[in-house]
């Protein structure tokens, strides 16, 4: 099983994704938990990595579980999602290529979606946070 902390950091009724270096897919921001860290202490460390900013209002959107994208068959994603603000313009560093926000349309519209992303999509639109 593979444990995240991923942000669902709304702007424009769209939500961010970033895209790794190396890779065609665009994934929650965020990133794997590390031994002994909580999914609120991964969450902070993880997103000043990709996007070299801080978090503003933090609050759980929940937990998410499906197949791992890229990791093979049957490696189970349990993915700790959270909304949030951020503390200034993010931008791509580290290993993210890229970052960009997406409607629920547009993101499943691309070639490569990503299982767990999709349910953060649907969860959002169903609270009207995001645009179909």
């Amino acid at each position: 099983m593979i444990r995240t902390a991923a942000l669902a950091h709304v702007r424009d009724r769209r939500l961010i994704q970033t895209r790794p270096e190396g890779k065609d897919v665009f994934y929650m921001a965020g990133g794997k938990i590390d031994p002994g860290e909580t999914p609120l202490q991964a969450l902070h460390r993880e997103i000043e990595e990709e996007l070299g900013v801080g978090l503003d209002g933090v609050s759980e959107l929940g937990i998410f579980e499906a197949e791992a994208f890229g990791h093979g068959r049957n490696t189970p994603l349990h993915m700790t999602c959270f909304l949030a603000d951020l503390t200034g313009e993010p931008q791509a560093t580290g290993e993210i290529a890229e970052f960009r926000y997406f409607t629920v349309s547009e993101y499943a519209g691309m070639t490569q979606v990503a299982p767990g992303s999709m349910m953060v999509f649907r969860r959002l639109h169903e609270l009207d946070l995001i645009d179909w």
